[in-house]
């Protein structure tokens, strides 16, 4: 067997990293002392798990592919690793896996990995720990085409005895695999949103969709993952709040099985190192019927979102 592609290695080892990721995320919580600072307000948080997580990722990967470029999201001083925090394993079944051929002879120095070591900080702060998730997205010639999606808590209702947390990844052109994929109830508009970023025109934007019902939901993973296992027919977010590192995993892997996300413009997003990290046009995703969501989108809420 030829030896794992630059791809294959990368997404194998996220899998692992994103792994020890969540047992961080899930040792600080238990800790009691989650160590919270504001940012730029009260709905704009970090903690101890932010912080760890991130120098976790950040150093494991880059040890590991130093030419790679690695964009996280929170805005730490340089510091030394410590050793119990670096994650050096791989993802055996990743690597058995064949990179598809065009993405065969890419370079490190080619490759962007957009880390946010906790999407959904505000919930978790609040204990809704279903809605958290560890982003690592993959990104190529500026587009999303790999990413590992980690829920340090999922199952973490269903008894002492259950198994906690699971990792979700997909390439472009292999498919996503960690869940099981379910399409929405058919003729039925099901749209997820944000839980604590709303506004009028969020509001605005959604009643023009005339939805069966609302889901508000905290994190970007986790609104993708509602896609794709079928609780949600559109995520539909008409505010500039969201960040390449909140989007580019789940993009990647929403893009493996069929889906689309872009801005509220239908615009795709570029994720090449130089690009502006916010996404100022909103963001729009189905795993089915993309078009018929996005005629929907009321013009005036078009003209608010400036790409």
């Amino acid at each position: 067997m030829a030896s794992p592609t630059l791809l294959m290695r990368v997404v194998a080892s996220a899998y692992s990293v994103a792994e020890k990721a969540a047992t961080i995320v899930r040792k600080v919580m238990a800790g009691g002392d989650l160590g919270i600072v504001e940012k730029s307000g009260a709905n704009d948080l970090q903690t101890k798990a932010d912080r760890l997580v991130q120098m976790s990722i950040c150093a494991s990967l880059t040890r590991k592919f130093p030419r790679a470029t690695i964009i996280g999201e929170e805005d730490l001083p340089p510091e030394e690793v410590s050793e119990e925090l670096i994650e050096d394993g791989y993802c055996e079944e990743i690597l058995k896996k064949t990179c598809p051929a065009q993405y065969t002879g890419i370079k490190e120095e080619e490759l962007v990995i957009w880390v946010d070591p906790l999407d959904g900080t505000k919930e978790y702060t609040e204990g809704l720990l279903d809605h958290v998730t560890v982003l690592i997205g993959i990104a190529y010639g500026g587009k999303a085409i790999a990413g590992v999606i980690n829920q340090p808590y999922y199952n973490y209702e269903a008894g002492a005895d259950a198994v906690l947390g699971r990792t979700i990844w997909g390439v472009l052109g292999i498919g996503a695999f960690g869940f099981q994929l379910s399409e929405a109830p058919a003729g039925k508009h099901i749209i997820v949103t944000t839980r604590s970023h709303g506004s009028g025109l969020v509001n605005d934007c959604i009643s023009a969709l005339n939805p069966d019902s609302v889901i508000r939901v905290g994190g970007a993973g986790n609104k993708v993952i509602q896609l794709i296992e079928g609780k949600a027919s559109a995520y539909v977010f008409a505010s500039p709040g969201c960040k390449k590192w909140d989007t580019c995993a789940p993009e990647a892997i929403l893009h493996a099985v069929g889906g689309k996300l872009t801005d509220i413009h239908g615009n795709s997003f570029q994720y090449n190192k130089e690009v502006k990290h916010m996404n100022s046009a909103g963001v729009l995703a189905t795993l089915r019927n993309y078009d018929y969501y996005a005629s929907r989108i009321p013009n005036t809420v078009k003209q608010s979102l400036v790409p």
